[in-house]
C-alpha cells in the first residue's frame, strides 16, 4: 500500500522528483495525455466536468500518501488473439501518466536502440523495417516469443529493477502501490512454471501486469532490459531487436544461433520467463519471418493470412453496423482507412483491392435505419 505521509509537521519532506510528480503542471499534462482520444467516454467526461477540483483532490491525496488505486474492470478481446484487458478508473490513468512523466526518461536512456514497443519514435512499422534490413544482411534468423509475458512478470524482480533507477522512497512507494494493484489480475491466464531452486512457496509469488495500463506497457520494456543487454553485449549479437515479447537474432551461422538459443533460455529463467521452444527455430531468412502480423523476407512483406481473415471479418461487421445506422460514415471510414494504412506497409496492393471490393456500400439501407431509429425515439 502507498503509505508515505508527507503532510507538513511530520518531519518528512517529499523528494524533488515527487514534488514534480505532484505538481500542478505535471498533473495537467497527465490529465490531457490520459484523456487523449477518449473524451467521449463516461469516466473521462465525469472527471472533466470538474477537472480542477478532481486534480486538486488527487494532488492532495498523493502528497498526503492516502492515494489508493481503484479496482479493475476486465473484459476479453479477440485482436485476433484472445486477451484479457483490465481497465482502471480515469483518475488512476492520470496517476500512471504523472508517474511515467517523471521516471520514463531515466529508463529510456538505458534501453537499446532496437527495442521498439511503447517508445516515442519507434513502433510496429519501424520494427518491421528494421527486421527486413537485418534479413537483407544475414543468412539465418532465430525468432522467439515469451510465453504469457504480462502474466509472468514477477513483482519482486520488477521492483528490484525499478529501484535501481528510482532512489526516491516516495516515488518508489507509489510505483510499488501500482505494481501491487495488479496482483492476481492475470492469475487465471498464468500457467505455473517451476524454475531451478523453487520451493513450495514459489507458486505464491506475486506476478502479473494488467494489460491496458500505461505503466504495464512501460514496465514491460523495463523488465527485459537486462536481457536485451545480455544479448547485444554478453552474447555479442550485432543484429537483435525486440517488440514487447517478440524478439529476433540474426547471424550467418546456424550453429551460432542454436548456441545463442540455449544461452537465451538460461538467461530468461533468471527473470522467471520462458519462450515457446517449439516455435523458436533457426531458419534461413528467405523462408519468411513471421513478425508483428507480417511475413518478412529480404525482398518482400506479406500480411499474415490469419490477420487478413480477422481484419476482413471486422471490416464487414463495421459495414453492417453502418447499414443498421449504428455507426456514422466517418467512423466506418476511419476503420477502413486505418486498416489500409497498416497493410500499405506490406506488398499488399492486390490484397487491398480484393478486400475493398467485397465491402459493398448500401447508403439507402443506412438512411432507412437512421430514419427508423429517429422515429422510434420519443
Amino acid at each position: 500500500m502507498f503509505c508515505f505521509p508527507l503532510a507538513e509537521g511530520d518531519g518528512r519532506t517529499p523528494s524533488a522528483a515527487f514534488r514534480h510528480l505532484c505538481s500542478w503542471e505535471n498533473l495537467v499534462l497527465a490529465w490531457r495525455a490520459a484523456a487523449r482520444g477518449k473524451r467521449g467516454t463516461v469516466g473521462v467526461a465525469c472527471f472533466e466536468y470538474r477537472a480542477e477540483e478532481h486534480l486538486v483532490d488527487l494532488q492532495m491525496r498523493l502528497l498526503a500518501g492516502t492515494y489508493r488505486p481503484g479496482s479493475y474492470v476486465h473484459f476479453l478481446i479477440e485482436d485476433p488473439k484472445r486477451r484479457k484487458i483490465s481497465a482502471v478508473r480515469f483518475e488512476d490513468r492520470v496517476v500512471h501518466h504523472a508517474l511515467c512523466n517523471v521516471i520514463e526518461s531515466r529508463f529510456e536512456r538505458l534501453f537499446i536502440p532496437d527495442s521498439y514497443a511503447n517508445r516515442v519514435g519507434k513502433g510496429t512499422h519501424r520494427a518491421v523495417d528494421r527486421l527486413q534490413r537485418f534479413a537483407g544482411r544475414y543468412r539465418f534468423v532465430l525468432r522467439a516469443d515469451i510465453v504469457q509475458h504480462f502474466a509472468s512478470v514477477d513483482h519482486a524482480i520488477l521492483l528490484a529493477i525499478l529501484r535501481r533507477q528510482i532512489p526516491e522512497a516516495d516515488v518508489m512507494a507509489l510505483a510499488e502501490t501500482i505494481v501491487d494493484s495488479g496482483r492476481g489480475v492475470l492469475d487465471d491466464e498464468y500457467r505455473y512454471v517451476c524454475f531451478a531452486g523453487d520451493d513450495l512457496l514459489a507458486v505464491c509469488r506475486p506476478r502479473g501486469l494488467p494489460i491496458g495500463n500505461l505503466t504495464s506497457q512501460f514496465w514491460s520494456n523495463c523488465y527485459p532490459h537486462a536481457f536485451d543487454q545480455f544479448v547485444t553485449r554478453g552474447l555479442g549479437c550485432r543484429a537483435y531487436l525486440r517488440y514487447v515479447d517478440d524478439f529476433a537474432l540474426f547471424a550467418d551461422s546456424k550453429r551460432q544461433l542454436w548456441e545463442w538459443k540455449a544461452a537465451i533460455i538460461e538467461r530468461l529463467a533468471s527473470l522467471r520467463l520462458v519462450i515457446h521452444d517449439s516455435r523458436a527455430q533457426v531458419l534461413p531468412v528467405e523462408a519468411g519471418i513471421p513478425w508483428l502480423g507480417f511475413v518478412v523476407d529480404p525482398g518482400h512483406r506479406l500480411v499474415k493470412a490469419r490477420k487478413v481473415r480477422w481484419a476482413h471479418r471486422r471490416l464487414r461487421a463495421r459495414l453492417e453496423a453502418y447499414h443498421r445506422g449504428e455507426v456514422s460514415f466517418a467512423e466506418l471510414d476511419a476503420v477502413i482507412q486505418g486498416w489500409v494504412a497498416h497493410v500499405a506497409h506490406a506488398d499488399s496492393w492486390g490484397l487491398r483491392r480484393h478486400v475493398l471490393e467485397t465491402l459493398v456500400m448500401r447508403p439507402a439501407e443506412h438512411r432507412r435505419a437512421v430514419a427508423a431509429r429517429e422515429k422510434a425515439w420519443p
